[in-house]
């Protein structure tokens, strides 16, 4: 069964057919919230590669896993277990699936639809240690995925979806944050370098609820992150962070969505990522839309680039829309910039080889996500594999 949405009018009069396409003599959708949803990947028009939420991807490269079959399987997971956690497989029928979003993009539909078991993971209580999710050897074949973690009312956990190897993946991530609970998700791509990986995350959080979620990518050919966060209960924080290191004729693209739909929600957006190598490629979209029910909001986007070589390109486009004059404060910026020679020469000047003051001005700029994640092991660990990204391209 799928599940379709059709648009009602939005700004002056604007109305989305029930396929998702646009007639002629139409304007496009005016409001983010007001983009056309469904699970059934028939109710999208063809992606041609210029429509704008596909306009800077390389469509050529992922054609095979917006249009045609995949595998919707169980794969091996490996999972260090954590008190107060649950991890099992459930149908696609599982009254928790779809409770976080529903498909904005073909991909993300074929996906959903192909999916034959669903990974739930559940966090309860206050738990001390992270739940970690490891996935590797998904192997070449085209395979759709599907994960929803549920995190139960003033419950505390770290769940940690880390995937590495080969892989060619299409994926749905749903993310629910009950009442009073406070849940980070940290997303750790190490993926092969010719591997494919199209996501979409959804996120919901409740009343006086918190969630980090984290997306770090540091491996695969095209790796495509969209989260989108709604902000559903009164007095919800949102905090959205993000890493990225792409070497040559690499693709990695993030488009983040956040929605503040209740009153006196805070949100945090701050994306970063580093180029080295002739074609490596960064794009990061990031909307932010502070609803008419969100008085007293307070919400602030931003994104940096810092370009190590040349012949790389970095996208970034912050967007704001406001539906509400009663805020307490948003803000958004974007920035990419050359590696600084100024600082470059002033370490060198005080003894530092210029392989070590790269290292130090990198491990600078990307270290204030690291830090984000709340856990001192990985925390090294991501640190650790930054410099040895740094240092292949050396």
């Amino acid at each position: 069964m799928s599940i379709a949405t059709t648009q009602t009018p939005g700004q002056h009069g604007a109305t989305a057919h029930s396929d998702g396409g646009w007639g002629a003599g139409s304007v496009p959708v005016q409001t983010r919230s007001e983009r056309f949803t469904s699970t059934d990947p028939a109710d999208f028009p063809e992606v041609v590669g210029f429509e704008i939420d596909w306009k800077l991807t390389p469509v050529d490269r992922v054609r095979h896993l917006i249009d045609s079959p995949l595998n919707g399987e169980q794969y091996e997971i490996a999972t260090d277990g954590a008190d107060g956690t649950t991890v099992e497989w459930v149908a696609p029928g599982d009254a928790r699936v779809g409770s976080a979003g529903v498909p904005e993009d073909k991909a993300a539909a074929n996906a959903w639809s192909s999916v034959e078991s669903v990974l739930s993971i559940t966090v309860e209580g206050e738990s001390s240690a992270p739940l970690g999710i490891d996935r590797t050897g998904l192997g070449t074949a085209p395979r759709a995925a599907h994960t929803v973690v549920t995190a139960r009312p003033n419950s505390r956990g770290l769940v940690v979806l880390a995937s590495s190897g080969e892989a060619n993946l299409v994926e749905n991530v749903e993310i629910v944050v009950g009442e009073g609970a406070n849940l980070t998700v940290v997303h750790l791509q190490e993926w092969e370098d010719d591997a494919l990986h199209l996501a979409s995350h959804f996120a919901q959080v409740g009343r006086d609820a918190a969630l980090t979620h984290i997306v770090i990518t540091l491996g695969g050919s095209v790796v495509r992150v969209n989260p989108s966060v709604h902000l559903s209960g009164e007095g919800s924080h949102g905090d959205l962070f993000g890493l990225y290191f792409a070497d040559g004729g690499q693709h990695f693209e993030q488009r983040v969505y956040l929605h503040h739909k209740a009153a006196h929600t805070v949100g945090r957006v701050n994306y970063k990522g580093a180029l080295q190598g002739a074609g490596a490629r960064t794009v990061w979209v990031g909307d932010v839309l502070i609803g008419p029910d969100a008085t007293g909001t307070d919400s602030y986007e931003q994104n940096r680039n810092l370009v190590l070589t040349e012949g790389t390109r970095a996208d970034s486009i912050p967007n704001l829309e406001i539906e509400t004059g009663d805020i307490l404060g948003a803000g958004h910026a974007s920035a990419t910039g050359r590696f600084d020679d100024e600082q470059l020469f002033y370490l060198q000047s005080r003894g530092i080889t210029e392989p070590e003051a790269r290292r130090l001005v990198v491990v600078g700029f990307l270290n204030e996500i690291i830090q984000k994640i709340g856990d001192d092991r990985l925390e090294e660990y991501v640190l650790g594999r930054v410099v040895s990204e740094l240092g292949a391209g050396q």
